[in-house]
């Protein structure tokens, strides 16, 4: 699993702006049935607020009052939960989770440059894959538990002592970046756990009418980053998407030129124009997007893939029309729905049956 950063940016920069410490939990290990896997975070500030999740809001309580020691005195500290017995005798909590977990709680603060967060809230902003090491266990004399390993590349990482500052921890660190996966580093007087950062998927809205206010409004809760592209001026306007990419007034024909359609994971056509979504159908068969959803009924897929003619068998595997999963209802909100229904299990893996074959 990698670490979903957004949820945690606005308490990390409200608390670093008044130059106030903060604890980060990292769930570093698992065993049974639990609600979060290795590498979720959780960030706690001194007055006990906190951005992320490492239950269901059941333990979170008992991890403020952990954090208020780690943010007072500095020191890291690894906090275990074991729900595995049938009433919890061990918390008291009666969760019946059946699962148990370690968090490594460390201060993020000025005494040590707000890392890791500094460095991965500018790989975030960059849009740039980066992995991070924290030791959670250490016998050894030069480090102690909660250190952070950055990249070196980074720039911003001090000196390690040797066994943290070997090609092997950095290999590590290059891999996990780049697999996206978590992974540990083990010697005999020391623990290194590494976790990569999670990079939002990017989405593609062509057609930015009312009916694209609730897509954006759940790909946005879901923590996506959408990016909004009409030629109607008076359907652009940011103030309708609060919380989009970007919003773009651009023709149809010009979208590649308009936007950089590298690094999407999907484009959804919905202008509601069939000239426009011709347009853009032309444009995203040459394209490598891997999914393309096309708003409207069947007989209305079949006559833009004709005038498509040879073209459309750019899309052949990646086109989903009528875009959506069956949930049912008819309204903006249930069609929107559907949309990021789908979408969401494309991006985790499921697969589907296309217009033109999977």
């Amino acid at each position: 699993m990698e670490a979903t950063l957004g949820p945690l940016l606005p308490l990390y920069e409200r608390e670093r702006a008044a130059g106030r410490a903060m604890a980060l939990g990292v769930l570093v290990h698992t065993a049974g049935s639990t609600y979060r896997k290795p590498g979720a975070l959780i960030l706690i500030a001194a007055d006990g607020e906190y951005a992320g999740l490492i239950s269901g809001g059941c333990l979170e309580g008992d991890l403020r009052e952990h954090a208020r020691a780690v943010i007072a005195n500095g020191a890291a500290a690894n906090v275990r939960y074991d729900m595995r017995t049938a009433d919890d005798l061990l918390w008291g909590l009666g969760l019946g989770c059946e699962g148990a977990m370690q968090i490594l709680l460390l201060q993020v603060g000025p005494a040590n440059g707000w890392q890791p967060l500094a460095h991965l809230a500018a790989a975030l902003a960059a849009y740039e894959r980066t992995a991070i090491g924290v030791l959670v266990d250490s016998e050894h004399a030069e480090v102690c538990a909660g250190t952070v390993v950055l990249p070196t590349t980074a720039g911003t990482s001090p000196a390690l002592p040797a066994p943290l500052g070997a090609p092997a921890v950095q290999e590590l660190l290059r891999r996990a970046a780049e697999r996206g996966e978590t992974g540990w580093l083990e010697q005999p007087s020391w623990k290194l756990f590494v976790l990569p950062l999670s990079l939002p998927p990017r989405i593609l809205l062509l057609g930015a009418g009312p009916d694209a206010v609730p897509v954006v409004d759940f790909a946005v809760r879901l923590g996506w980053q959408v990016t909004l592209v009409d030629h109607r001026a008076a359907y652009v306007v940011e103030d309708h998407f609060p919380g989009a990419a970007s919003v773009v007034l651009a023709r149809p024909e010009a979208l590649s030129g308009a936007v950089d359609l590298t690094g999407f994971a999907a484009a959804i056509v919905m202008s509601h124009h069939l000239p426009s979504d011709l347009a853009y159908l032309r444009v995203l068969a040459a394209s490598a997007i891997p999914y393309v959803g096309l708003l409207g009924p069947a007989m209305r897929r079949a006559r833009l893939l004709a005038d498509l003619g040879s073209e459309a068998h750019g899309l052949h595997g990646r086109l989903h029309a009528p875009v959506g999963l069956p949930l049912g209802g008819r309204s903006p909100e249930s069609i929107a729905l559907a949309i990021v229904a789908q979408l969401h299990a494309f991006l985790h893996g499921a697969s589907f049956p296309t217009a033109m074959g999977s």
